[in-house]
């Protein structure tokens, strides 16, 4: 693969000491967590008090104040890893960055710091059964009553929900207005009226806790109003191209060790008396896949140049979006196939990552949404 410019030592040094921790505190339980279908809260802890948790967050809401590249090299090495059921990232890269741009300083000082050591899990909850990638169709409604709002409605497919001691949550302030009615409200788990479903069953990601949130006349301090009533849609839009540069981020680097493991393979496992990486069909298979990781770690690093620049537009990170996260299923599909029946069995790797990489063209918009996005530009 290429030499990557974006990073400098301390980044480096930040990616070892993960990397380690991941090895040591992890994927030791993996498969266990994967079975059950959530991980261990400790580990949570653990992160935070190791630095690796919102790591953008500024020292005055006790954060390192780090660049984005360190928010990334997580992203990453958990990709590299294959430990997916950690949901660290929306956690530390979409949910604690709502609060720290729209936030109010009470709501800042509450929610950041527990955030930064994990003794507060964060979840966004804005998908819901009826209405997938069109957030206008949300039915969720906070009406206004005194100083309180009383929330009524459902979400699902809700990452972290298991876990989360707090959530944001997208409502309709106002039910006639469309995208301009929608609010976002800081939830906390303890509220009387709110009530988590069960984990939900899913092809991949196993270990990442997944569930239904419901909402019975849940009454909510005006003041977790985040931002002002009527703009959670604006809000929202202003924040998706980072969320879906996530996955474009995770998708390349997931394609990169799965195309490097199956090299690997492929260079130890023979047959007709020879290794598979010395027929033809096999390497010219690899070469394509290779070519076209190659190709997406370029365009994905040069949006990561425009995200540092305040540049990365909703266009862009759609492409990139769309793009990885396609490559990283097609590469791993294929990758299956070099494995031969070993590449359907969970004890390995590619299996695993495999079933794992579907979800990415769903969440954060689907593909086809990508598609939209990107039409719309033309």
């Amino acid at each position: 693969m290429i030499d990557r410019t974006l990073f400098k030592e301390e980044h480096q040094l930040f990616r070892d000491n993960l990397k380690r921790f991941l090895a040591r505190e992890v994927l030791p339980y993996h498969s266990q967590w994967e079975d059950r279908g959530y991980v261990d809260r400790e580990i949570w802890r653990r992160a935070g008090f190791e630095g690796f948790l919102c790591p953008t967050v500024p020292e005055t809401y006790g954060g390192s104040g780090a660049d984005q590249l360190f928010s990334i090299a997580v992203i990453e090495e958990i990709a590299i890893a294959g430990a997916s059921g950690l949901g660290w990232s929306l956690h530390s890269d979409v949910v604690a960055p709502y609060i720290m741009r729209y936030g109010t300083e009470a709501q800042k000082n509450r929610y950041l710091p527990n955030m930064v050591s994990g003794k507060v899990v964060g979840a966004i909850a804005m998908t819901e059964p009826g209405a997938g990638s069109d957030l206008k169709e949300i039915l969720t409604t906070a009406k206004k009553d005194g100083d309180e709002y009383v929330v009524n409605g459902s979400k699902t497919f809700i990452t972290n929900g298991h876990h989360c001691d707090m959530a944001i949550l997208a409502v309709k302030t106002d039910p006639h207005e469309g995208a301009k009615g929608i609010s976002l409200l800081l939830i906390d788990a303890t509220l009387p009226g709110f009530s988590r479903g069960k984990l939900l069953k899913k092809s991949g990601m196993s270990a990442l806790d997944t569930t239904e949130l419901f909402f019975d006349d849940m009454r909510v301090p005006v003041t977790n109003l985040l931002g002002h009533e009527g703009q959670g849609f604006a809000m929202l839009m202003e924040q998706l191209p980072w969320e879906r540069l996530q996955a474009a981020l995770f998708s390349v680097a997931a394609a990169e060790i799965a195309l490097s493991e199956t090299i690997g393979y492929t260079r130890e496992r023979r047959a007709f008396g020879q290794e598979l990486l010395t027929f033809q069909n096999t390497r010219f298979t690899l070469s394509e896949l290779k070519t076209e990781v190659q190709i997406g770690r370029v365009f994905v690093d040069k949006c990561v140049e425009l995200l540092l620049q305040g540049k990365l537009d909703a266009t862009e990170a759609s492409m990139a979006k769309y793009w990885a996260t396609n490559l990283r299923f097609k590469v791993t599909d294929a990758c299956v196939q070099m494995h031969g029946g070993y590449g359907y069995m969970q004890d390995y790797s590619i299996a695993r990552a495999w079933a794992d990489a579907g979800i990415y063209r769903l969440a954060g918009g689907s593909n086809e949404i990508m598609k939209e996005v990107i039409g719309r530009s033309l």
